[in-house]
């Protein structure tokens, strides 16, 4: 590695500049950006799968026209982390080859299924909320295509967590079977969402490089930490009873002491073993071969159009 160039790269890190795609980088932080962001962006594809199930379900027109208009959202928000992604060297096909053997991870949220409308709500209030919990920060992340990418994100992210919070208060105030629902999905996602900030920082094998290099700006437990917080309140305007038994103030710390998460499931689920791994990278994989005509079209479109400037330059 250059010294110099490395010395560079750091004083541009701890200035608060940004690094773009044509600047020196190290190796191992270009390798660590890729593998981040593009499980970001295959996070955001992969989601759509849970709720896009509920779309010819949606209880209501306005419901459905709300949630088209998220999964929408999400398809643009891979979108724009897979095009991040490209400008540090890699393709579109190798990004979701990784994906699709296996060899690159997605949240494992998205492993759990949804049995019933409350799970949708649940989806984007809680997972959401998790999610701009960790994506806020990143709007000040070090690599600039990344960081500018989150500042759009993070807009729209914020629109989805209201309207799931909105959706599962109308189910949590309607009848008793409806707020039996309510409590259902609550149960089912809130342990989940808390996974979805990763492993404590002590196990985490990124973690402490990528806070250096500020590629993440919040650790995994302070993020963690801050959602729970956030959510207990909400639990107990919605009426619901909160999930964890052992939650309770800690007017030492001025946070929630909280239980213990479930490690062990969330490194079954990481290995392939959830309840829809194999079935979300089927349909993915699916859709994908169902596109390649409309790609070999654009394709074909572009060659023929690019060999037309040539001739008429």
């Amino acid at each position: 590695m250059s010294q110099p160039h490395e010395e560079r790269f750091m004083q541009k890190i701890d200035a608060e500049e940004k690094i773009e795609p044509k600047d020196w980088m190290p190796a191992a932080y270009r390798k660590n950006l890729i593998r981040q962001i593009s499980q970001h962006a295959h996070s955001e594809v992969i989601g759509m799968q849970p709720e896009g199930n509920w779309i010819t379900r949606a209880p209501s027109l306005r419901r459905k026209a709300v949630l088209l208009a998220k999964v929408q959202d999400e398809g643009g928000h891979g979108l724009y982390l897979y095009s991040a992604t490209e400008t540090l060297g890699i393709t579109r096909d190798e990004l979701i080859e990784a994906l699709q053997s296996g060899t690159a991870k997605y949240a494992s949220i998205f492993n759990y299924p949804t049995q019933t409308w409350a799970d949708v709500a649940a989806i984007g209030w809680l997972v959401d909320g998790a999610a701009i919990c960790n994506q806020v920060s990143l709007q000040r992340t070090s690599y600039g295509p990344y960081s500018r990418a989150m500042i759009r994100i993070c807009k729209e992210e914020s629109f989805h967590q209201r309207q799931g919070y909105e959706a599962m208060l109308a189910m949590a105030r309607g009848s008793a079977e409806q707020k039996q629902m309510a409590q259902d999905a609550l149960n089912r996602f809130y342990w989940p969402a808390l996974m979805m900030f990763g492993p404590h920082d002590a196990e985490s094998a990124h973690s402490a490089q990528s806070m250096t290099w500020k590629i993440k700006r919040e650790t995994n437990d302070d993020l963690r930490q801050k959602f729970i917080d956030q959510t207990v309140p909400q639990i107990e305007f919605l009426g619901l009873d909160h999930p964890d038994p052992e939650i309770q103030w800690n007017e030492e710390r001025r946070h929630y002491d909280h239980g213990e998460i479930d490690w062990e499931e969330f490194y079954n689920v990481i290995k392939g073993n959830g309840h829809a791994n194999r079935q979300r990278l089927s349909h993915h994989i699916h859709a994908h071969e169902e596109g390649q005509w409309v790609r070999d079209a654009v394709n074909a479109y572009n060659k023929k159009h690019k060999a037309a400037r040539n001739k008429a330059a």
